[in-house]
C-alpha cells in the first residue's frame, strides 16, 4: 500500500519519545566545532522544491571551516560536483569523522559563493545516531579497492546510501541508510527499493517525499571510491510482501521507499580519494557522542514540559550513554 499522509507514516513508524527538535540547535557550538575540525568527508545536498541533488565532499581534516557560529565555509573544489552550488538554494549536510559511527547533520541556506569558497548559513545542527553505520559496517569494509562496474552487481554489494530530499518550503535534508550486503537495495519492475530501519524517528525525509517526491541518492560499497548516483521520484510503501523481502535478523522494516529512477550512473568520487576514508583511523578521544547529545538537548530552545522532563533525565550521570547503548543494541533492526 502506498502511504500518502504523514498520519499514515506516523502510525507505521511511531512517534518521537521526546519533542522532535529537542536535540537540534541553530548554530555551531563548541562540540560541533570540534567535530568539524576532525571531519575529512561529508555529503551535501543542494536544491529547491522539486529539484534536489547530492554530492560528496572531502579533503584533509578540518576542510570545513567555521566562519562564525552561524556560518560555515567549504572549498568548492572539495565537492565532487561543484556545479550544484548556487546562492540562496537550500543545503543539507552530513559530516563524518573517521572511525565515528555518529554523524553531524547541518541544514540551512547557501549564503554565497566567492573566491572558490562556499558560504553556508546554519539553521539546524545536531548529531545523528550511529545505527546506519553499524548496520553497514561502514568503517570495517570487507574489501578495499575497485568496486564492480556493473550497476546490478554494485547494488548487490552496496551497504550504505544517503538520501537527499527537500520539502515544499525548500528545506533540504540528507539522511543516511545502512544495511548488510544484498539487503540495502533491491530492484524490480523498473523501480529501486530500500528499507527504513529504526533511527532517530524525526521522519524528515518522509515528510519531504510526501510533499516533493523528487529525490537524489548516492549509494556506496564501503571501501571503494565508486558511487552509484540515482535520481528519481519516490513514494512510501508498507506492502507486507515487500517488507518481507527486507527482513533481517527476523525483523521486517516498517516502511520501504520505492523510487522510479530518471537516471542512474556510476561515478568515481574524488572526495573519497582525497579524504582517504579507508582504512578508518582511531576515533578521537575528545568526541563523546553521549556528551554531545546531552549538551545539545540542554541547549535546545524547546520549552514544553516534555522537553523539560527530557532535559532533567539526561542530566543524570551516565543516563544518556546507557540509553544510547541500549537503543543501539535492541533497536538496530
Amino acid at each position: 500500500m502506498k502511504l500518502t499522509t504523514i498520519e499514515q507514516v506516523q502510525k507505521r513508524v511511531g512517534k518521537l519519545p521526546a519533542p522532535r527538535d529537542l536535540k537540534v540547535i541553530d548554530y555551531v557550538d563548541e562540540h560541533a566545532l570540534r567535530w568539524l575540525s576532525y571531519s575529512s568527508f561529508g555529503f551535501l545536498a543542494f536544491g529547491q522544491p522539486g529539484d534536489i541533488h547530492v554530492t560528496a565532499a572531502g579533503g584533509a581534516q578540518g576542510f570545513v571551516s567555521v566562519i562564525e557560529s552561524g556560518q560555515l565555509s567549504v572549498p568548492v573544489a572539495a565537492l565532487d560536483n561543484g556545479d550544484l552550488v548556487k546562492p540562496d538554494v537550500s543545503f543539507g549536510a552530513l559530516f563524518m569523522v573517521s572511525g565515528m559511527e555518529e554523524t553531524l547533520r547541518v541544514n540551512g541556506k547557501v549564503s554565497g559563493v566567492a573566491g572558490g569558497l562556499l558560504s553556508l548559513q546554519v539553521e539546524e545542527c545536531y548529531l545523528h545516531c550511529a545505527k546506519s553505520f553499524r548496520r553497514s559496517d561502514f568503517w570495517l569494509p570487507t574489501y578495499i579497492g575497485e568496486a564492480p562496474g556493473e550497476i546490478s552487481q554494485f547494488i548487490k554489494r552496496a551497504s550504505f546510501l544517503v538520501l537527499g530530499s527537500i520539502n515544499r518550503n525548500g528545506q533540504a535534508d540528507v539522511s543516511p541508510k545502512g544495511d548488510p550486503e544484498n539487503f540495502l537495495i533491491q530492484q524490480g519492475d523498473g523501480f529501486v527499493y530500500f528499507a527504513d530501519r529504526p533511527g532517530n524517528r524525526r521522519i524528515d525525509s518522509f515528510r519531504n517525499i510526501l510533499e516533493q517526491p523528487e529525490v537524489s541518492l548516492l549509494v556506496l560499497v564501503p571501501g571503494c571510491a565508486a558511487m552509484l548516483e540515482v535520481k528519481g521520484t519516490a513514494e512510501l510503501c508498507d506492502d507486507e510482501a515487500l517488507l518481507a523481502q527486507f527482513e533481517v535478523q527476523g525483523k521486517k522494516p516498517l516502511l520501504v521507499t520505492r523510487i522510479k529512477p530518471t537516471s542512474m550512473q556510476m561515478i568515481t568520487s574524488g572526495a573519497i580519494v582525497s579524504s582517504a576514508l579507508w582504512p578508518a583511523q582511531q576515533k578521537p578521544e575528545d568526541l563523546v557522542p553521549s556528551e554531545i547529545f546531552k549538551a545539545h538537548i540542554k541547549q535546545s530552545k524547546e520549552g514544553s514540559l516534555q522537553a523539560k522532563i527530557a532535559r532533567a533525565a539526561v542530566s543524570l550521570p551516565g543516563a544518556m550513554e546507557k540509553g544510547l547503548q541500549l537503543d543501539y543494541k535492541h533497536n538496530l533492526y
